[in-house]
């Protein structure tokens, strides 16, 4: 494993975070808890040190799970939660108002039955909250020593942009993380978040890496039979609607290639890609059983050459779109 601070920041993480938004789930997808937390202790041996979690994950069980994995060994380990969406039915029971990230917090600290969160995500933007209350809110709870570090996961740039500014506006602390879906299959957040990211000191965990299991190389054009692409409505990010592009099976054929020149996996080709751009510190697995951790642990020391990155780069480039593509024609500078 690698280590790599978060941001401009002084918090170590390695290479590979463990998500365990499924551990915990009562569906056909979950991780059960007794897998759940065996995955969790190879993942820590393994060298990682770094757990993803959200309060509305598996109503609150993957959090159980993951402070009753950690227990005795907490101080070796980054926890990351979550807080917006809704977790009560009353009126205060969503948002990012003080009221409901307070409450949320000293419940994600019972389950994991820890006295600190290191990183916590606004979970997405809150369009009734303004933005003060919430970045008041944050800093009363790092100032309680509660939350060490703070997050920002799906805002639009403009929102996150504002979040940072006003921080740093109101002498509170600042944003070092956000969380993002990205990967070979989706790759939007390149247009605007990256220079973003950098300028203001952010580091990207991105969500999704495998494309929802399209890059793991299992899928054939005759469409899903299993795995988490055959189960997913639609409308969603990680649907065969969504996947099923002639783009996509270009990008999937070249990290087919790749695995087989790098005597790899497509799931390792498609993380050591991720892994290769600089924005990014870690990469969050999503693994649902033990012999998928042990396939993506092994992406941790893949190093692809400079040309197969640029090659998977060429195959899995994003449309042209204004003003970005003239920017980049004519908008450079020099002295």
């Amino acid at each position: 494993m690698k280590y790599h601070p978060i941001g401009k920041s002084g918090l170590i993480t390695s290479n590979l975070t463990l998500g365990t938004m499924i551990f915990g789930e009562q569906s056909s997808r979950s991780t059960p808890k007794a897998e759940a937390l065996q995955i969790i202790h190879r993942y820590l041996e393994a060298g990682g040190n770094h757990l993803d979690t959200a309060d509305v994950y598996a109503e609150g069980r993957s959090e159980e799970i993951v402070g009753e994995a950690i227990s005795g060994r907490r101080s070796e380990v980054i926890i990351a939660t979550k807080v917006r969406f809704r977790t009560q039915a009353h009126a205060n029971g969503e948002g990012l108002s003080r009221v409901h990230i307070i409450d949320e917090v000293h419940a994600s600290l019972r389950r994991m039955q820890t006295d600190y969160i290191d990183l916590l995500y606004l979970h997405c933007f809150d369009p009734i909250t303004p933005l003060e209350e919430t970045i008041r809110a944050l800093d009363d709870l790092i100032r309680s020593g509660k939350v060490r570090y703070l997050g920002i996961s799906n805002f639009k740039a403009w929102q996150l942009m504002k979040a940072q500014g006003l921080a740093q506006q109101l002498n509170t602390n600042a944003f070092i993380a956000a969380q993002y879906q990205y990967s070979l299959v989706k790759r939007d957040l390149e247009y605007e978040f990256f220079d973003l990211l950098q300028s203001e000191g952010l580091g990207l965990l991105p969500w999704g890496p495998l494309g929802g299991g399209f890059l793991t190389g299992k899928y054939s054009k005759e469409g899903p039979t299993g795995g988490r692409i055959a189960t997913t409505d639609e409308g969603t990010e990680e649907s065969w609607a969504r996947r099923n592009t002639e783009q996509n099976w270009r990008i999937l054929d070249k990290v087919r290639e790749l695995a087989d020149k790098y005597s790899a996996s497509p799931t390792q080709i498609a993380l050591a890609w991720i892994l290769a751009k600089p924005v990014a510190p870690s990469v969050i697995l999503g693994v649902r059983t033990m012999e998928q951790l042990e396939d993506n642990l092994k992406a941790s020391e893949l190093s692809l050459a400079p040309g197969d990155v640029a090659a998977l780069d060429k195959v899995s480039k994003l449309p042209e779109l204004y003003p970005y593509r003239m920017i980049e024609d004519y908008g450079s500078r020099t002295l």
